[in-house]
């Protein structure tokens, strides 16, 4: 049977469009959230760590409603745009005091995952404050980390899953389109790295990359179930060179076309970036050109 539309890898159906309708017709109450976790159990659509694929599946029910071919329960809340979440997340204290010291002297360092803990506040607002491109909610697979020396934060590092399309990217690591479909989830892109602005401290900034390159894989594993052999990231060219990016060893793949891969047209709609990479392991191409792994 024909696909409707293919969405996040998932291929939809008129048989499956129709168990949806009945569904949706079956249980008038349920709401948006509680329905796509009944269609993930359903479908037995979940993460590699057993976490059913919620969010995917809400944005897989918004585009069958969008194309008129089911119609969706009225959405309990209304959208937060991205001017008000920046001012919900600037509602934590944050201590501005300078800090000005040389590494060895900051150290030891602690680095905490702190998504979905008391301290997740506190990282959303100080990207929200005094990141340049302020704070947006990561989608899919993420991780959020805060640094400290003592009971500072000298650093704010968010990881989240990796962008899709990536001819530079998928290039270099010799992906075919199936390939990039089936493993793109063995790559974590850092999204946002903060230092904060009142905190000199030479070197900080490669040290905190050449660690977090230690540590996020086997917290990916512990979370989702699945490693990761490859990171990500993209600088402005326009406001930074990448400087302490390429001082932990990070590889310039090339730049993007400034076009999301939703773009409509082949026209340039935002900044063009430049990008890096950062293998995790000597074997990173052969296992990440490897067809057996499924997201």
């Amino acid at each position: 049977m024909n696909a409707i539309l293919t969405y996040r890898g998932r291929s939809v159906t008129e048989a499956d469009v129709a168990f949806l309708r009945r569904l949706i017709a079956e249980h008038p109450a349920m709401h948006r959230k509680a329905l796509s976790q009944e269609v993930c159990r359903a479908w037995d659509w979940r993460q590699s760590n057993g976490v059913l694929k919620d969010g995917v599946c809400r944005g897989l029910l918004l585009a069958l409603h969008r194309g008129g071919h089911l119609e969706l329960p009225a959405p309990r809340s209304r959208h937060i745009n991205r001017a008000e979440w920046r001012r919900r997340a600037a509602d934590v204290p944050i201590d501005h005091t300078p800090v000005r010291a040389s590494l060895r002297e900051l150290k030891p360092l602690v680095f905490r995952q702190v998504r979905r803990t008391k301290d997740e506040p506190l990282f959303n607002a100080l990207l929200a404050q005094h990141h340049e491109l302020g704070y947006i909610q990561p989608v899919g697979e993420q991780l959020k980390y805060l640094v400290y020396a003592g009971d500072r934060v000298v650093a704010a590092l968010a990881w989240s899953s990796a962008a899709h399309g990536l001819k530079c990217r998928d290039q270099f690591l010799g992906w075919s389109v199936e390939v990039k479909r089936r493993n793109r989830h063995l790559l974590a892109y850092n999204s946002r790295f903060l230092v904060p602005p009142w905190v000199e401290v030479p070197h900080l900034a490669s040290h905190v990359l050449g660690r977090m390159a230690r540590l996020l894989p086997g917290e990916w594993q512990r979370v989702y179930g699945h490693p990761v052999y490859f990171l990500e990231t993209f600088v402005d060219p326009a406001r930074h060179r990448g400087t302490c990016y390429r001082a932990a060893n990070w590889i310039v793949l090339g730049q993007t076309f400034g076009r999301g891969h939703r773009c409509l047209t082949m026209q340039p709609n935002r900044p063009i970036k430049l990008m890096l990479g950062y293998p995790l392991v000597k074997r990173f191409r052969e296992l990440l050109g490897n067809v057996s792994h499924e997201a």
